[in-house]
């Protein structure tokens, strides 16, 4: 299998900057360990699909105070997210990581579902296909793999919304690539979505 890089978009799982929509449930310091938890459940299944360099895109930079006292595991590259929308951010990344490596899978920490199985069985639909995307149930993605780039997939996306899914798939279709579309997943933002936590991870 050709080297697969696994770039995580994380925030700092700091009270009142992670989670921030499970906060009127579970309070702040509740729903920072809830995220902490979740962060460490998707660094465990990045390393173990073993398919390439992990990559920590952190925000705010690494060396913030934020990131005190956050023990992360060993054999991680860690960057920073840097300035600009969410957009901006994945296509530094991707661009990147595609120059230098060429095949990429951009998840966050929100879905728990992220298994190294999974990451194992999307990295290898890269051998087939131009780019692959788990779509989530709210419309929109918790993985998107690629091995070629295009601003196009990232610019100008209104990002929180039902249709970042759908209109990333049909960016993808405009461009001519070839997709292969993953099974559905569930990101956990709200407290309706808690319900799809798994037994390893606990509510605080």
């Amino acid at each position: 299998m050709i080297p697969t890089r696994i770039i995580i978009f994380a925030k700092a799982p700091q009270p009142g900057f992670a989670k921030t929509r499970l906060i009127p449930l579970l309070g702040a310091e509740a729903a920072a360990k809830l995220a902490l938890q979740m962060l460490s459940n998707t660094l465990f299944n990045a390393q173990a699909a073993d398919i390439g360099t992990v990559e920590l895109c952190s925000t705010p930079n690494i060396d913030d105070i934020a990131w005190q006292g956050i023990t992360l595991p060993a054999g991680l590259e860690i960057t920073d997210q840097g300035e600009g929308d969410l957009g901006a951010r994945l296509a530094r990344a991707s661009k990147r990581a595609i120059e230098n490596t060429g095949f990429v899978l951009l998840i966050g920490t929100d879905c728990v579902e992220m298994s190294a199985t999974l990451l194992r069985e999307a990295a290898q639909s890269l051998h087939e296909h131009d780019a692959v995307i788990h779509c989530t149930a709210d419309g929109g993605y918790a993985l998107l793999g690629l091995k070629r780039y295009s601003a196009v997939l990232f610019s100008d996306m209104p990002w929180s919304t039902d249709a970042v899914a759908r209109i990333t798939i049909a960016r993808i279709g405009q461009l001519g690539w070839s997709l292969h579309v993953g099974q559905l997943l569930h990101d956990v933002d709200t407290p309706q979505d808690l319900k799809y936590l798994l037994p390893n991870i606990e509510v605080p």
